[in-house]
């Protein structure tokens, strides 16, 4: 399979508004859970934090937002 050159864009998935996101902390890069997409912007996704509904300040970046991932306990 050859390699993608370069200069070819990335495919990227974006998040739609409502999705729950983990957002990775500045912290110690770990990744916390508990946000939802609010919007899109060209910076990155500004985020709500579910608990009490505060939209953060700023946008994270595209990179620093996943898809929440649930823990699965399926052996129990």
């Amino acid at each position: 399979m050859p390699d993608a050159p370069r200069d070819a864009p990335l495919r990227v998935t974006r998040l739609e508004a409502g999705t729950k996101v983990d957002v990775r902390t500045g912290f110690d890069r770990s990744w916390a859970s508990g946000f939802q997409v609010e919007s899109v912007t060209e910076a990155g996704y500004r985020v709500r934090r579910r608990s009490d509904g505060h939209v953060l300040p700023v946008a994270i970046g595209f990179d620093e937002v996943r898809r929440e991932r649930k823990n699965s306990m399926w052996w129990y």
